[in-house]
């Protein structure tokens, strides 16, 4: 069958696509930036067809459903504000879309919700959008589960580092209810089955785990299998979901943005009221996964590095003022209709492209940003504080990026190897160039870009570093030149450091470079690191000279 797949390029749906071509299905993945999906190696299959198309945007959405059999709606915009009006318009428009092509069914990822009471904005905004494709005329069926446990995802991450890091917490009551989880492999196991539903199916079925657990048992459950200490829970009543996020902000990789629309599921109890689904689409040959199944699952695949997709993958949508990742980079006063601040840095190395280019490529996340850590630090902090995505949300992937990918408060917009530059990518790229291109999505009175670059010479390579920073208003000018004393300590760090580190490295297989936590042991480690950096640069001197 032909299949759609809006989100390709979210969590489920980065998951679900490959899943579909591999049981032979041709699969149309639906996204607002192709680009993104350049890296990805199940995209470039046969199978695979990539369009440009927004749920928002009528015409593209009758061009993607054209031919198609089956349409998976994986779109969802809570950590937008308004999101609930978002979702309902794009619902409206995707129906209309569907039914106009001709298209045979729906599948729908919504969530969990009681009967006969007051639903939080998060679960009656999912299942507002349920109803709204089981009345379009196109058989639906709506999958509503839990909480989802996989590496990678929202609610799993918030499970994970609340219970890492907090050895004595303090519990409101909404960690009393009940929560029936279920593994990311259980979902995308009913999803690709749903494919085959009978023509006359027309509805929604609860999918869980076999486990149905409070909160503070999950948190329990997941410290045995992780192996920590057991945590000391302190209850406090008067502690509300909206109160709860700001600390979940604080704690964890979710932003608050995030981790309010989750928190305010939480307050209800999400439990299964049937598991129907399984008379249509058997469960897994080896049964559904138990709830330490799945976290150990988890912690397996972020230990071996290997997590397909993370929460953080999905890029939120853009506010129509603002270019798109895919325009051109604003590189002088013309293009942007004003000023453009920029700080430019360029070293000469004797290591090799290939080498410095690695160094570069595995920037940030737990191995830090090679200049005044405890800037950066305090940077991601404050950002979390006005419920930006600080420095927590790391990397997918300790040694390779993609374009789309987050890395900590940036957003890979081009990522470019040196074999693959050249007019078709990037068209001021030098022949066999490096580049590397960051986008800032911290909070800030404007839009920031930072720009690393690797270019091979007889003797060694050239490290081109660009920060650029477009301010709105007086602010924006404000903010650049309060800051912009610290440059040299940030940004002229980097280029020494990154260009040492590449020296120091060269040919010595895993890059040498610890992390920069804080604490007097990460302190000691960085004054070893900065030693060690200090004495390559010194004895590349004495060979120069």
């Amino acid at each position: 069958m032909k299949c759609v797949v809006t989100g390709a390029t979210g969590y489920i749906g980065g998951r679900l696509a490959p899943r579909l071509a591999a049981e032979g299905h041709e699969v149309r993945c639906v996204v607002r930036t192709p680009a993104k999906m350049k890296d990805i190696p199940w995209a470039q299959q046969d199978a695979v067809e990539v369009v440009a198309g927004d749920v928002l945007d009528e015409d593209s959405m009758r061009a993607a459903c054209e031919g198609a059999d089956v349409l998976f709606y994986l779109v969802h915009s809570l950590s937008e504000s308004g999101f609930a009006e978002v979702d309902r318009h794009a619902a409206l428009i995707t129906a209309q879309a569907a039914r106009s092509a001709g298209v045979r069914r729906i599948v729908y990822l919504g969530g969990i919700h009681p009967s006969g009471v007051r639903l939080s904005e998060h679960l009656a905004s999912r299942a507002e959008v349920g109803e709204i494709f089981l009345r379009s005329g196109v058989p639906t069926a709506v999958l509503q589960a839990a909480v989802i446990l996989g590496s990678g995802s929202a609610s799993f991450e918030m499970l994970r580092y609340l219970t890492e890091r907090l050895p004595v917490m303090l519990t409101p009551s909404w960690v009393h209810h009940r929560v029936q989880p279920i593994a990311i492999r259980d979902v995308l196991h009913y999803l690709v089955g749903a494919v085959d539903l009978p023509a006359d199916v027309n509805r929604a079925f609860d999918i869980g785990g076999p486990d149905v657990l409070t909160y503070l048992q999950m948190m329990e459950g997941f410290a045995e299998v992780a192996g920590l200490p057991p945590r000391r829970m302190l209850p406090v009543p008067v502690l509300t979901p909206r109160l709860s996020s700001h600390w979940v902000n604080l704690v964890t990789p979710v932003p608050r943005s995030t981790a309010v629309p989750l928190i305010d599921s939480l307050i209800h109890e999400v439990v299964a009221s049937e598991h129907d689904i399984d008379d249509l689409v058997p469960p897994p040959a080896e049964g559904l996964t138990s709830f330490r199944r799945a976290v150990d699952l988890a912690l397996t695949r972020i230990r071996e590095g290997q997590v397909e997709t993370r929460w953080s993958g999905a890029n939120a949508r853009y506010a129509p003022s603002d270019p798109m990742p895919s325009d051109l980079l604003p590189s002088d006063p013309e293009w942007a209709g004003g000023t453009v601040y920029t700080d430019v840095r360029e070293r000469t190395s004797a290591a090799s492209a290939d080498n410095l280019w690695r160094v570069v490529i595995g920037i940030g996340g737990n191995r830090g940003w090679y200049s005044f850590p405890i800037g950066w630090w305090a940077r991601g902090v404050i950002d979390r504080l006005v419920g930006g995505v600080g420095l927590r949300r790391g990397r997918r992937d300790e040694d390779t990026l993609k374009v789309g990918d987050a890395l900590d408060w940036w957003r890979v917009e081009e990522c470019v190897e040196g074999s693959d530059a050249g007019p078709r990518s990037v068209p001021d790229l030098e022949d066999g160039e490096y580049l590397l291109r960051l986008r800032a999505e911290m909070k800030a009175p404007g839009l920031a870009w930072l720009e690393l670059r690797v270019a091979p010479r007889p003797d060694g390579s050239v490290y081109r570093q660009r920060a650029i920073f477009l301010p709105k208003g007086l602010a924006g000018h404000a903010y650049w030149w309060v800051i912009a004393p610290f440059h040299v300590l940030v940004f002229g760090g980097m280029e020494r450091r990154i260009v040492a580190a590449a020296e120091l490295t060269e040919g010595s297989g895993p890059l040498a470079v610890p992390d920069d936590g804080y604490g007097p042991l990460a302190a000691l480690r960085r004054r070893r690191r900065d030693r060690a950096l200090r004495d390559a640069e010194k004895a590349r001197s004495r060979v120069g000279a």
